[in-house]
């Protein structure tokens, strides 16, 4: 009996396609075949995690544990997946493409179609405006709405003057766009494409971002939500390139120079309960909430919008916490850089 463990970062592209035979681009399997190791980081002594090249993870691993610490695990690649007696699977995230793959490979513990179509509809970003909605109170700012006509998007653009669509499935980076009253044709376009394959457009206000940051959470599937720490994340053109790796008290300190600390405390608690009851009996794992912190339109002082995004599957900033503060008090930067292939990096901020 093994627990396995799947590093698959093509997740939200393929939740998008819904093919059980979906193909990522060659990024994503570049990503997976050069960080496949990550699940090191949190997975047992006696699990397994899946690789494309155990000489590759093994190596790998072996840098990064000289940094941060850690055990030796054990990597085993696709052909060994047959001869193991898997009883449980952890992947980034479930979808048809991964499920049809370990089927194919004889593993059998994964969940069947139907629960994967939960899954993924409690991927579409119309539980984030749900989830938004909930969480308004004073000192937080946010408001989204799903739209299917280009006029409801020139009707929020009268509103806010410069907004943001966002496909309802897609990853970071991809799929979003940015309008102002001015948007042309390819932009019209690329709405309607994506209406008609996903049924609509999320839009919401364009803010002015000081801050990205997320809180991790675990979801037991039985109603229970449990708070695992704050990400303190940086993007660049809307696409992850680090994390902050430092102490919670240290995080919470950092965010609460622009916010009250309590309000973190009580977004924290509302989201446990209102995810709690969401998620349960249908999904069980890891998700995380991004959030952002907003300059005021006096550029007086700061507020929280609480939920830009839920991802309903491990995040980077899961990977973070993985990786236990150094003992010699400096905050660390844990970095993915890209040259020939693709590195993790934690140095020193």
């Amino acid at each position: 009996m093994a627990k396995l463990y799947v590093f698959n970062p093509e997740h939200d592209l393929a939740l998008a396609a819904n093919l059980s035979n979906f193909t990522a681009p060659h990024a994503g399997r570049q990503l997976r075949h050069d960080l496949g190791y990550l699940p090191a980081l949190w997975a047992g002594d006696d699990d397994l995690i899946l690789v494309d090249d155990v000489e590759t993870a093994v190596r790998a691993y072996g840098r990064l544990r000289a940094k941060v610490g850690g055990t030796p695990k054990k990597f085993i690649n696709a052909s060994q997946l047959a001869n193991e007696d898997i009883t449980d699977v952890e992947p980034w995230g479930w979808d048809l493409a991964l499920r049809a793959f370990l089927k194919r490979k004889g593993v059998d513990a994964v969940p069947n179609e139907e629960q994967i179509d939960v899954i993924r509809d409690l991927s579409h970003r119309k539980h984030a405006i749900d989830l938004l909605r909930q969480l308004q109170q004073p000192g937080c700012i946010g408001t989204s709405c799903c739209a299917d006509t280009i006029f409801e998007i020139r009707d929020e653009l009268k509103c806010h003057g410069k907004v943001v669509v966002k496909a309802p499935w897609s990853s970071s980076g991809r799929g979003v766009r940015f309008l102002t009253a001015a948007f042309d044709d390819y932009q019209e376009r690329w709405i309607k494409n994506i209406v008609k394959s996903q049924g609509c457009v999320v839009v919401e206000p364009y803010y002015n971002k000081v801050k990205d940051f997320g809180m991790e959470f675990v979801s037991d599937g039985n109603g229970q939500v449990t708070y695992l720490g704050l990400s303190l994340f940086h993007t660049k053109n809307g696409a992850y390139t680090g994390n902050l790796i430092a102490t919670e008290e240290d995080k919470q300190e950092l965010i609460s120079s622009y916010i009250p600390a309590e309000l973190l405390t009580e977004v924290r608690e509302k989201i446990c309960q209102y995810m709690g009851q969401k998620l349960k009996d249908r999904y069980r794992g890891p998700f995380g909430v991004d959030m952002m912190l907003v300059s005021t339109a006096d550029k007086d002082g700061f507020l929280l919008h609480p939920c830009v995004e839920i991802n309903l599957r491990r995040t980077m900033g899961h990977v973070a916490l993985a990786i236990q503060p150094f003992a010699d008090g400096f905050t660390r930067v844990m970095r993915i850089e890209y040259t020939d292939k693709y590195k993790m990096h934690v140095v020193k901020r």
